[in-house]
């Protein structure tokens, strides 16, 4: 009865996806260089498939594998927004893996396994089966980033990732272990049931909490357990950062949500326990991002600093600890990551062969090489900015109005201030593409995939920016706010 084929419905994108992984490695075997191409679209074509099948499959909330994987409405949105940043990081890549002799199908592969393992995040229903998408996840980014096996400064950053990434899931081992020898469960009803009864030590609690809290906050890339992101942003090839800096912030929100207020949630510690510790992080998060932003010239690094700084505005809409915070922050989630690919993607576009465009003065004189990718770089920039009408003003806008009632006024000040002083950087880089010279008066290559791909993201910002009530009510409706 368990294994009726109506009862493993709800399951079936995951094994969809590794299946059609494992095809697309074998066929990739027996393609030549020049049809290499049938790889890019076969994986391409998987997105779209996993996509449509969790929209077919999706219905009420259900809890499979006794308590391991459960697949409701929060978990079938993030994963469609997840698969869809994929989608445009995977057509931004083509072009810039050919001119770089990196266009094998090991990038597409790996990159679906990762988003396997961020899926199976997405819909853990405990400890265990969050932590074996976590690794999977995690082992995928670690080859992804030393890609290219010429680059020194590739198998740097992917050691320096590798050894960080370990020492921060061995905490989150040493937290699951403690919260499970204080509760006896391993899935999060059973720990939230054991937390609410009373019945359970809170100091070893609290010692659990502090690790897996760790955990969290190095998957988001917040401070002060930031130190392998610029790096990892700067020596990792440009199309590999277009994925890693975008997708996994989705999931490391999904991450907080299954562990913190459906595990977690009822533990009644307020800001002795991780509200407090969430605060410290996100107001560091905003002070550090957007101060050493200021100090930056390539602009991987800048980003990689303007990443900490969005991740500590997600940690506020968490931090606010009601419904619409959770909404608020699941909406700057996706809305960044979206963000996020778009930047990435506009640097793989302007790299060609032998050129990488990593730094600021690269980009200088941009509108007259290019108009339409200059328009398309000054609305990515004024989203992370928070400039309206785009997606990312409203993206803060929805989290400081959470703040604000929940009597958190404080918080959204200091997240106001330090916008203000991020927006320097953003407005740095518009300044350079419409009003300086181009250095080099070399047109702007790029297949066709990635032009289209560009456009349709770019406008993407503005549609939600000028419509944001359609992902918005979504959001909530995920969360059940």
């Amino acid at each position: 009865m368990l294994f009726e084929l109506s009862n493993l419905l709800p399951l079936a994108p995951e094994p969809f996806l590794l299946a059609a992984s494992c095809a697309i490695l074998v066929i990739d075997l027996f393609l030549s260089q020049e049809n290499r191409f049938y790889t890019y679209g076969l994986s391409l074509l998987t997105l779209v498939a996993t996509i449509a099948l969790i929209l077919a499959s999706g219905g009420e909330k259900a809890v499979l594998l006794h308590g391991a994987f459960v697949r409701d409405a929060m978990g079938d949105l993030l994963k469609v927004a997840l698969l869809s940043v994929a989608i445009f990081a995977f057509l931004y890549s083509r072009t810039y893996l050919k001119q770089r002799q990196l266009f094998r199908g090991e990038f597409y592969v790996l990159s679906m396994l990762a988003l396997l393992g961020m899926m199976v995040m997405i819909s853990a229903g405990g400890f265990l089966s969050l932590y074996l998408g976590l690794e999977l996840l995690a082992l995928s980014l670690y080859a992804l980033v030393a890609f290219d096996r010429k680059s020194d400064r590739g198998a740097e950053a992917a050691m320096k990732y590798f050894v960080l990434g370990a020492i921060a899931s061995g905490m989150l081992l040493y937290g699951i272990s403690m919260i499970y020898g204080a509760t006896g469960m391993l899935d999060f009803a059973g720990v939230a049931q054991s937390v609410a009864s009373g019945e359970t030590d809170r100091m070893v609690l609290l010692f659990g909490l502090v690790f897996v809290v760790i955990g969290i906050a190095f998957k988001f890339g917040a401070v002060p357990f930031h130190m392998w992101a610029p790096d990892v942003y700067h020596g990792a090839p440009v199309v590999v950062v277009a994925f890693l800096g975008s997708a996994p912030k989705i999931a490391a929100f999904a991450m907080a949500m299954r562990i913190l207020v459906e595990g977690l949630g009822g533990l009644g510690l307020g800001w002795q326990g991780w509200e407090g510790m969430f605060a410290i992080l996100a107001v560091l998060s905003l002070a550090v991002g957007n101060i050493v932003a200021i100090a930056q010239t390539n602009i991987k690094r800048m980003l990689a600093y303007s990443t900490i700084s969005h991740v500590g505005f997600i940690m506020l809409g968490l931090l606010s600890g009601n419904g619409d915070g959770y909404s608020a922050a699941m909406f700057y989630a996706i809305t960044y990551a979206l963000t996020a690919v778009a930047g990435f993607g506009l640097l793989t576009i302007l790299s060609r062969q032998g050129v990488e465009a990593e730094n600021l003065h690269d980009l200088k004189g941009l509108n007259e090489r290019s108009p339409w990718l200059a328009g398309m770089m000054l609305l990515v920039m004024f989203s992370m900015a928070g400039v309206p009408p785009l997606v990312g003003f409203f993206a803060k806008l929805f989290i400081l109005d959470a703040l604000v009632k929940a009597g958190m006024v404080w918080l959204a000040v200091v997240a106001v201030i330090f916008s203000v002083i991020g927006a320097f950087y953003y407005l740095r880089v518009v300044k350079l593409v419409y009003f300086d010279k181009p250095l080099t008066p070399v047109p702007v290559e790029g297949g066709l995939d990635a032009r289209i791909a560009i456009s349709v993201n770019g406008l993407a910002l503005l549609w939600y920016g000028l419509f944001p009530a359609s992902l918005l009510t979504a959001c909530k409706l995920a969360i059940g706010a």
